[in-house]
């Protein structure tokens, strides 16, 4: 959901077949003070986002910034990805990952420094029963959806996973695969669960996935005990606070504080108050209110650019009727696009802070898997826009597009919050107005309105907006398109198709022999993203993050490729 990232950490371990011990860990910059135990830390949430699912193996309801970023403080995720996008196994709970020449069987050795809560040690079980669940919650009548659905190939390239003694698991695919891509986008998604904890219906997944969903949201349930993250949850209070406590018995670094409270904020403006008033010790600025960030005298103000990019979601699935069958066509998602004022929204709303969008790998932060020679197909350009909709037959009655008895009219449903995404909205309507579309704003709370989105009823929506959620590359940290693009992929919200795509992606899925050969696979997936419009591109923008001067190691450990939490590394002055 939100730094540079590389392709592949070298051709030299590509053809080694070895990812372990001797990978180094991160290097953080050097502490300015000697850290101090005890104290809290309240962090404010975006505006209007609540988390809604704490266990790690998300649905497409709960598949959220947010969701990722609070379950991962419980449960620690398998693979610790480092800044630089490789694979940290000194802080992992694998500590080492070997496959065969194809690319075909993988096997993962767990380490010995994590443990579960009670006690017990992290084993292939654990490994194998979230699996299980993966497996079962990606079938077509499952009670509901894997999230991670279409990355890392699940489930369709995963052919067995199982136990080969308590600490060893192997993994055979049905066909050859790209590793790096593998091990990054498909295996770091096993996430291991307490099987001894969780598994209440050994023999019925049916009714095991049922059991799980009624649990999602409920995290002071007793499953929720047994954890082998840094916290545990211990109080909470719905659309209020978060309250978190040190794991006394977490095989990592310890937490120096004794509680990290997340806060509910309804609005940039409160969240504004509470940094002012130091009620809040850890937030974000808006870029609204960026010209007021000198009364925040006693806070520390930082970019933080995630790779990723921001973007609308257009209902293209054939359920949504007249207008999905338009957002179907190349052509009136050109001339909505042409119809994107970004450097007007960049100038105005975010001091030109933000970058223009025009593919799903942003240029900045730059990495290794932007091509550097792609320019935007489509810049603002309302006349051409209108010029493409007059030669597919359209006309305008009352200064809006109408053909064959129908009227362009459509809703625009967003997540409200952000004062600047709300005044881009308002720009974006008054230009579709400009150029012949009839659009409505519907702001909605985001996680409603991401319900709606994912829901069963799939004319419910036309076009959605999640200014505060926008994509970033987590659990495909390896960033191509599976996961986004290809049909029923999780995060394939739009219901877009397209033939090409699916041969594009899949190119990015098979072993490469160089680095240039796996770089040139990406441009090409790239390239067509960027012209096929799987979905409309919105200026990328940085976080301004914000901390209290009394709140240490925030910034130091931040990961733009991760984005989780480091909180037991900060400390209280």
């Amino acid at each position: 959901m939100t730094v540079p990232r590389h392709i592949v950490a070298s051709v030299a371990s590509l053809a080694v077949g070895v990812l372990g011990l001797q990978a180094s860990p991160p290097v953080w910059a050097a502490a300015t003070n000697a850290p101090h135990q005890g104290g809290t830390i309240v962090v404010a949430m975006t505006p209007g986002v609540a988390p809604n699912g704490f266990l790690p193996i998300y649905s497409s309801a709960t598949f959220t910034n947010i969701n990722i970023q609070l379950s991962a403080l419980l449960y620690k995720p398998l693979l610790d990805i480092t800044p630089s996008d490789t694979i940290d196994f000194h802080r992992s709970i694998a500590s080492r990952i070997t496959w065969n020449p194809s690319g075909t069987v993988y096997t993962i050795t767990l380490g010995h420094r994590y443990h579960w809560s009670n006690g017990q040690p992290i084993t292939a079980a654990d490994i194998v029963f979230s699996w299980q669940i993966i497996r079962a919650a990606s079938q077509p009548n499952a009670p509901w959806v894997f999230g991670g659905q279409g990355f890392g190939g699940i489930p369709t390239r995963w052919k067995s996973v199982v136990a080969v003694n308590p600490s060893t698991v192997r993994i055979t695919l049905n066909q050859p695969s790209n590793q790096e891509w593998f091990i990054h986008n498909g295996i770091n998604q096993l996430t291991p669960l307490p099987q001894s904890v969780w598994d209440r219906y050994p023999t019925n997944m049916h009714q095991e996935l049922l059991f799980l969903n009624r649990l999602q949201n409920s995290p002071l349930a007793p499953q929720y005990r047994v954890v082998d993250g840094p916290f545990r949850l211990t109080q909470y209070t719905p659309n209020d606070e978060w309250i978190f406590t040190p794991n006394p018995n977490y095989g990592g670094h310890r937490a120096y504080i004794s509680r990290l409270i997340f806060q509910y904020e309804t609005s940039d403006a409160n969240e504004f108050i509470a940094l002012k008033g130091g009620t809040v010790q850890v937030g974000y600025v808006p870029f609204a209110l960026l010209s007021s960030a000198r009364a925040l005298s006693a806070d520390a103000i930082s970019p933080f650019y995630a790779f990723g990019f921001n973007y609308l979601d257009l209902n293209m699935s054939s359920k949504a009727g007249f207008i999905g069958r338009q957002f179907s066509q190349l052509y009136v998602r050109q001339a909505l696009q042409m119809g994107i004022n970004q450097p007007a929204m960049i100038k105005s709303f975010y001091h030109n802070e933000a970058v223009e969008d025009f593919s799903p790998i942003p240029a900045k932060p730059r990495t290794e898997f932007f091509d550097p020679s792609l320019k935007n197909p489509y810049p603002f350009d309302p006349r051409r826009g209108r010029a493409l909709m007059e030669q597919h037959g359209w006309h305008l009655d009352h200064g809006v597009w109408t053909k064959g008895g129908h009227r362009f009219a459509f809703t625009l449903m967003y997540g409200n919050g952000s004062i600047a995404a709300n005044s881009s909205l308002q720009l974006l309507a008054y230009d579709w107005g400009q150029e012949g579309f009839d659009v409505h704003l519907e702001p909605e709370n985001a996680s409603t309105a991401f319900g709606v989105m994912v829901g069963p009823k799939q004319s419910a929506w036309q076009m959605a907006y999640f200014p505060e959620g926008y994509w970033t590359y987590e659990p495909d940290y390896y960033p191509t398109g599976g996961g986004l693009f290809l049909p029923h992929a999780g995060g394939n919200y739009s219901h877009y198709q397209n033939a090409t795509m699916n041969q594009l992606i899949a190119a990015t899925y098979r072993p490469a022999t160089t680095l240039a050969q796996s770089q040139a696979r990406m441009f090409r997936y790239e390239a067509w993203a960027a012209h096929d419009l799987p979905v409309l591109y919105m200026p990328y923008y940085p976080a301004l993050l914000v901390h209290s001067d009394s709140v240490h190691g925030v910034v130091r450990t931040e990961n733009p490729v991760s984005i989780l939490y480091s909180a037991n590394d900060w400390w209280v002055s």
